[in-house]
Order: C-alpha cells, then sequence, then structure tokens
C-alpha cells in the first residue's frame, strides 16, 4: 500500500502539490480523510480531533484532515469549520483508491447514519449543501467513507487503520491515541 502512495498526490491549500507519503516520512501524524468536506459526520470528526490538538502537539503529532475535492472546497472547511490542523486537497481521489476505502451507495444511506445526522444538526452541525452538489461531491464523493490513519515517520509506517463502514462510523478514540503515543 505505502508503495502505491509514493505515487499520489494531495495539495495544501496555496495549490502546491505534495506527495501524500511525504506528510509523514519525517513526523508522526493523525490523518483524517474526509467522505466530502462538506459532510456533517467529517466535520464533527475534525472538531473531535481539534479537541485533541495539544495532546497531539506535545507528543509531536500532526492532525492532518484530506478531502476529496477541491482546493476551493479545503478552503471552505478550513473557513467554514476553523480547523486548525493541516488541510489537503485530493480532486482525484487518488490516495482514496490507493487506500481502497468504501464508497457505496448503501454504506451512505442508512438508519444508523441518519440518525446520527438528525444528532448532529441538534448539536448545531450544518452541512455546506452548495458545496455538496458541486459536480466532483456529486459525481465521486457523495458516497465517499471516510478513515482515520495514524503513521509514524518513515514512509512505510502506518500503525493505525480504521475503515469507514458506512458514513458516521466513528473509530474508536483510545485506539487512536494507543497508536500514536506507540
Amino acid at each position: 500500500m505505502t508503495t502505491v502512495l509514493d505515487t499520489v498526490n494531495v495539495f495544501d491549500l496555496n495549490g502546491n502539490a505534495l506527495l501524500i507519503s511525504n506528510l509523514w516520512k519525517d513526523r508522526k501524524a493523525v490523518m483524517a480523510f474526509a467522505r466530502h468536506s462538506e459532510c456533517v459526520f467529517c466535520r464533527k470528526r475534525a472538531d473531535y480531533l481539534a479537541t485533541k490538538k495539544d495532546i497531539l502537539y506535545a507528543s509531536g503529532v500532526a492532525l492532518v484532515v484530506i478531502g476529496p475535492g477541491s482546493i476551493d472546497q479545503a478552503i471552505a472547511f478550513t473557513e467554514q469549520t476553523k480547523f486548525e490542523g493541516e488541510v489537503y486537497a485530493d480532486p482525484t481521489q487518488s490516495s482514496y483508491e490507493a487506500l481502497q476505502f468504501v464508497s457505496r451507495v448503501s454504506t451512505t444511506f442508512t438508519p444508523k447514519a441518519g440518525f446520527k445526522i438528525i444528532q448532529l444538526y441538534m448539536e448545531g452541525y450544518r452541512q455546506d449543501w452548495k458545496l455538496s452538489f458541486e459536480k466532483d461531491t456529486v459525481s465521486r464523493g457523495g458516497r465517499q467513507q471516510g478513515r482515520i490513519i495514524v503513521t509514524s515517520p518513515g514512509k512505510t509506517n502506518i500503525s493505525y487503520i480504521h475503515k469507514d463502514k458506512e458514513a458516521g462510523d466513528d473509530p474508536n478514540t483510545k485506539d487512536i491515541l494507543k497508536a500514536y503515543c506507540s
């Protein structure tokens, strides 16, 4: 898998291309891959990870969000969420394909996901519907599931992977904490 990732580029908010594996070659990182930048589940996950920012940074761990879609969508995510970690765009979704993310309608529209959406709306989270209906999101990202990986220095060191089985499938946070503290 990491060999494939050596050919995958993501883009920072200024439009600069970076090999995704370079994001962790010299450091530990907790990397959250968003379903799409407008998603309420992803906004909640980013908020949760941001609450752990001080612990992560004190441990020398970078906090990264990668979203499928345009650089403009990544910028909008950053502005709307006030996320203080690093944010990158993957317009071609090549990292998602390399990591073999789940992408099916049957994993997006589930009763559990519907219930969680209601909960998140009650907590004040909102989906950016304008961005949700941009061409790339509709054609590729709307049914894409997310993932979290924890990496250590060196291009082949992925110590934890949580692959969302369905929309709103959150990882066990204790597992994430254990992985980056190891």
